[in-house]
């Protein structure tokens, strides 16, 4: 799933690509994709895109005063930029375009997802508040104004593991599955430790990680075709996907916790004092 890096990266390579350039059409592929009907996507036609902004892991296509194409690619979507598009229009189908968006010198989008959960989701809206998803985000964790005393201010009455509430987008905006392994490792700090019982030491380490590892990735990305992006966030990652492998900083093996449609990774010598953390899948089969 693309989170913060990938997405600002996304952002800035279809500026480049999109800004001054007129929407032709946009063309729903997919039945499930478009989560809006008014304002129609024909409103989108004749439209100069002028800007591609991001709001937490939503990317914004916005017009000339026009409505904004809002796009969430959720676990298994993605962008593909084309320098010139087939003639013939897309026919709906098993395959993975969802959307294509064409413009009027040719070239264009597509916004495809693999899989068979369809939750990509494109909503055509005057304003991107009128989207619930970013209407409900919280802070941008690189913002000036997401200060550490914010974080802290943040964590205070939330009785839940810091893994959950790292993910949890009204909380902190853009922060995923992979990068809070990533900043939760950085900061030596267990997955399962409660929010609102970290120690004010703790939370200024935890908000130092948090701050460094997404501003890294983001310049690791910055630049970067979309078609490279996947790769690079693989290879950045010290633990999340790296189960078996030894701890880069400790020599320690990542471990990892299972659920029913993902996973979290975590070195016990760096982050839980040698503690193994219970992986509920594995205890259901030693029953």
């Amino acid at each position: 799933m693309p989170e913060l890096p990938e997405v600002e990266a996304l952002a800035g390579f279809l500026a480049g690509r999109l800004a001054g350039r007129t929407v032709e059409r946009v063309l729903p592929v997919a039945i499930s994709v478009l989560k809006t009907y008014d304002p129609p996507l024909s409103a989108l036609e004749g439209r100069t895109v002028t800007d591609v902004r991001r709001h937490g892991k939503f990317l914004d296509i916005t017009t000339d005063g026009g409505p904004h194409l809002v796009l969430h690619l959720a676990r298994a979507g993605w962008v593909r930029w084309r320098d010139t598009l087939p003639a013939a229009p897309p026919r709906p189908g098993k395959g993975p375009l969802a959307l294509r968006v064409r413009l009027t010198d040719g070239a264009g989008l597509d916004l495809t997802e693999a899989g068979t959960q369809k939750r990509l989701a494109a909503h055509c809206v005057l304003d991107p508040a009128d989207v619930p998803g970013v209407a409900a985000l919280g802070p941008d964790p690189l913002s000036a104004a997401f200060t550490r005393e914010a974080f802290a201010a943040l964590l205070k009455g939330e009785h839940r593991r810091i893994k959950g509430v790292l993910r949890d987008q009204s909380v902190v905006a853009g922060i995923g599955n992979a990068y809070s392994d990533e900043i939760l490792h950085a900061a030596r700090t267990s997955p399962f430790a409660l929010a609102d019982g970290l120690s004010d030491e703790q939370a200024a380490v935890l908000y130092e990680a948090l701050r460094s590892t997404l501003a890294e990735a983001v310049e690791r990305a910055r630049g970067r075709a979309a078609d490279e992006l996947k790769d690079e966030k693989r290879s950045g990652m010290r633990v999340h996907g790296r189960t078996g492998e030894p701890c880069p900083v400790c020599g320690d093996v990542i471990r990892e916790v299972a659920y029913h449609d993902s996973s979290l990774q975590y070195c016990a010598h760096c982050q839980t004092g040698g503690k193994v953390l219970a992986d509920r899948r594995l205890s259901r089969l030693l029953k």
